[in-house]
């Protein structure tokens, strides 16, 4: 399921399209980049949560599990990275 999102978004990457004509383009960014590392950060967590949990270290579990939440409500959640990215574009003054 991961290689298969890997390689249907690399191939999208890949092939040819109409060139922007007034800047660039970034209307799906967002969701690419949600699609794209999702699948990646749930496996990520995954390995690491298990790892934690069989060498019994509990305090570094809860750490990094509360992390991963934080983290992973910016890949769920939807809008924050659009909302996000435009209030970094903003405060760097650019429109």
């Amino acid at each position: 399921m991961i290689l298969n999102t890997i390689v249907e978004h690399s191939l999208a990457l890949v092939t040819p399209s109409a060139p922007p004509s007034g800047g660039v383009n970034t209307a799906g960014l967002a969701d690419f980049l949600r699609k794209f590392f999702a699948p990646l950060f749930l496996v990520v967590v995954s390995v690491v949560a298990i790892f934690f949990l069989f060498t019994r270290e509990i305090t570094r579990f809860v750490q990094f599990i509360i992390l991963a939440v934080a983290i992973g409500v910016i890949f769920y959640v939807p809008n924050v990275i659009e909302v996000t990215a435009r209030a970094i574009a903003g405060a760097l003054g650019i429109k």
